[in-house]
């Protein structure tokens, strides 16, 4: 771990929360610290009593390392705390604003989103979705992914939200391991002006398991789609025909939320198992203190609610404090560069939170384009998805937020559900590029191989050594896989985040990216041994390793060094070729960036290839150790054809 730590990385002056922030915010005693370690199961008993329930818990947890059950047989609903509760108070408040990359705006208030969700729950009963059944949802940013989700969650059917980029192979996998029987698809969507063939997809997707029954099409872009006689039913037609009135079901609180597929160093996608009353809990109270939400706000995550981003903090956690959350179809750069700040200006948004991938395309475009609108309303920042250098974190803080606004960097983790390591803007002092410190009640360290404390300033493994109410249940039907990937670098009772850390003099969290095999592009994560099958896959393959490779916009790229099969080629076609492939087969957010043909991989005398040498040599970084190689001349030729390529 050690080698991992970045050496130059500053130790930036703190920059206090200003004066009248403070004053106002929801958390501002820094005494709340002390109270959660004190007696953190009575802390989170206190936090609980925010959502509503429609019979308590007898007790707050049972801990059977690596299982964990929060809030022991209390009863609730998660579509009831995002809607029913606020309708007396909030009813015609507006709940959803919706731009589409043309525009277009929709707006929900609050009755009006409980009106959709009940017609829409009621809709899913009538084709015979029950309890506990699992419906999986593949739609871009548009308000009708809110409304299944919600839907689902009011009867008690989990849903499983597969990213609308990813491909129809990606999609079937997700089917096939869940065994859904339900599709919510959409005839298409846009992307920088072009028309995505989303239903194109899905049918391809579909055609690939024997499972599904129904496919439910949202009419979008109003295209010629083909639909299947006895299987697809138009979105439109089966609201027009659906009753409003839908009573939530009464969910314990170890009942299943959602499912959401994570990529992991193996072949296959993890489901991530999530529950309802802790996931609720968590979600609620970070998006109450972290982002200071009032009544007033108009609050922007620009994440995709395929991801666990957009399930926490674009429904879940917000829509539970009965905010006003804005979405946006397009992407950040169409029609022009300044979309998002036209967005931020014309909407009044108060809140942003956003990815490092998108500041620093914000920074390499330049500051003239953010200051050619008004951002005054803005009064939060904050940052998700990968750990964001002291350089962009300046660049947001300086240009975006006029020096005015605290930046939230969040750490946290499909499988945690919620924030675990983030500053509460009314109590931390900041420091750009640090998430300083564990939320209330969470305890973190830093580890080193053999479970020992790593002093201050030097790096290690992140890890979580007590539950929290919105950790990860199981890995669906493999709970093996769950103990092994998660509980089994130490002991059982101790989360590996496969995160890397070290913590300063002031014992801030810096984060410094992963440490397993899983590559971050744009927020995005990609297991590479899914990338590597799919290489592999191509007839003209014998064998493949792919890495990250820094990148200043990104956070990292796909580096891929291919083995061709005896008596093929190297060519720019077949370069081309694989790259497409790789598209076609997961999707465009995996196209590897770059490919080097190589003879022979480095490899230990056990066979195992050395990935870490591979990564050295795509980021220009000195390999380190080789005596282990069995192959070591080989290092010497990849890097003269790294080089040689210009790529570093």
């Amino acid at each position: 771990m050690e080698e991992a730590i970045e050496s130059s990385l500053k130790e930036w002056q703190k920059i206090e929360p200003p004066e009248e922030f403070v004053k106002k915010a929801n958390m501002n005693d820094p005494d709340i610290y002390d109270m959660a370690e004190k007696d953190y199961e009575r802390f989170w008993e206190g936090i609980a009593e925010n959502i509503d329930w429609y019979s308590k818990w007898k007790s707050v947890l049972e801990w059977e390392p690596p299982h964990a059950r929060w809030f022991i047989e209390g009863k609730l609903n998660a579509s009831y705390n995002c809607l029913d509760r606020h309708i007396d108070s909030r009813g015609d408040k507006t709940a959803i604003i919706w731009e589409g990359e043309k525009g277009d705006i929709r707006k929900y208030t609050y009755r009006q989103l409980l009106d959709a969700t009940s017609r829409f729950a009621n809709s899913l009963k009538d084709m015979g979705v029950k309890k506990g059944d699992i419906v999986t949802i593949y739609l871009p940013m548009i308000p009708e992914a809110v409304i299944a989700m919600l839907a689902c969650a009011r009867i008690g059917a989990p849903h499983s939200v597969v990213f609308a980029g990813f491909s129809a192979d990606a999609l079937a996998q997700r089917i096939e391991n869940s065994r859904s029987k339900f599709l919510i698809t959409c005839d298409g969507y846009l992307r920088r002006g072009k028309e995505i063939p989303h239903k194109k997809r899905a049918d391809e997707g579909v055609s690939r398991v024997d499972t599904v029954d129904k496919v439910i099409v949202v009419r979008h872009t109003g295209s010629d789609v083909p639909m299947s006689k006895q299987r697809d039913v138009w979105w439109h037609e089966v609201m027009d025909s659906a009753s409003t009135g839908c009573d939530p079901e009464i969910m314990d609180s170890e009942d299943m939320l959602f499912l959401m597929y994570t990529s992991g160093t193996t072949g296959k996608p993890k489901g991530v198992v999530h529950t309802t009353g802790g996931y609720m809990v968590g979600t609620h109270i970070t998006t109450n203190w972290v982002f200071d939400i009032k009544e007033d706000d108009i609050y922007w995550c620009t994440a995709d609610v395929g991801w666990i981003t957009g399930h926490s903090y674009i429904v879940y956690g917000p829509l539970s404090n009965g905010a006003t959350i804005l979405i946006y179809e397009g992407a950040p750069d169409y029609p022009e560069r300044d979309r998002f700040w036209d967005i931020v200006e014309r909407h009044k948004v108060t809140i942003f939170y956003t990815a490092p991938t998108a500041i620093r395309a914000f920074m390499r475009w330049g500051e003239d384009i953010p200051a050619k609108h008004d951002l005054s309303t803005l009064r939060l920042l904050g940052t998700v998805g990968e750990p964001i250098n002291p350089r962009a974190w300046l660049w947001y803080y300086e240009n975006i937020g006029n020096k005015r606004c605290p930046v939230v960097d969040t750490w946290w983790q499909t499988e945690t559900g919620m924030i675990m390591i983030t500053p509460l803007p009314g109590i931390t002092p900041l420091k750009p590029g640090s998430a300083t410190r564990p939320f209330p009640g969470i305890k973190a360290k830093v580890l080193d191989d053999e479970g020992n404390e790593v002093s201050q300033g030097h790096g290690g493994y992140l890890a979580l050594t007590r539950p929290w109410p919105s950790m990860i249940r199981t890995v669906y039907k493999n709970e093996q896989r769950f103990i092994d990937t998660y509980w089994s670098k130490w002991d059982i009772d101790t989360y590996m985040s496969e995160d890397g850390a070290r913590r300063d003099e002031d014992s801030y969290f810096w984060i410094l990216g992963r440490v397993d095999d899983v590559i971050k592009v744009a927020g995005h994560r990609l297991g590479t041994m899914e990338i590597e099958s799919t290489l592999v896959s191509h007839p003209e393959v014998a064998e493949a390793a792919v890495v990250g490779k820094k990148d200043e916009v990104k956070g990292e790229v796909i580096v891929a060094y291919v083995t061709l099969a005896e008596r093929i080629s190297e060519s720019d076609n077949l370069m081309s070729d694989l790259v497409d492939h790789v598209a076609d087969e997961i999707g465009p957010i995996a196209r590897p960036a770059h490919i080097f043909f190589t003879d022979e991989l480095p490899k230990t005398r056990s066979g195992k290839i050395m990935r870490r040498i591979l990564k050295s040599i795509a980021d220009g970084e000195d390999v380190g150790d080789i005596t282990t190689l069995q192959n070591p001349e080989i290092v010497e030729e990849l890097k003269r054809k790294v080089d040689e390529s210009g790529t570093n």
